[in-house]
């Protein structure tokens, strides 16, 4: 489908009043607590994936590390934050070596 056809589409969808049915129609769309933490190059194709009911794996490791990012946050013993620093450092390797194996394969 070419862009004009889109486009031809959505002004059909917004006067027929298709568009003004859905509930988050004119509001914000709701921040994603792992989208900041997403590299640059992989937010659309992970947005296109999740919009579509798919998530890859890399996704939820995204999500963990923005979790833990926010439990050392709010984190109040010491024992426990490093505790949870070193789990963050673990999933941020993990992830790490994930996101390279996929450059180094040329999937993005």
């Amino acid at each position: 489908m070419r862009d004009d056809e889109i486009a031809l589409y959505l002004q059909q969808a917004l006067a027929s009043g298709e568009l003004q049915s859905a509930e988050s129609f004119g509001k914000p769309l709701a921040a994603d607590a792992g989208w900041e933490a997403t590299p640059d190059s992989l937010r659309m194709p992970f947005k296109i994936l999740k919009n579509a009911g798919f998530a890859p794996p890399e996704v939820a490791l995204f999500h963990q590390k923005a979790d833990l990012q926010a439990q050392i946050a709010a984190c109040g013993d010491e024992t426990e934050r490093r505790q949870l620093q070193e789990q963050l450092g673990q999933l941020a390797q993990q992830l790490a070596l994930r996101l390279e194996a996929l450059r180094s394969s040329g999937q993005f």
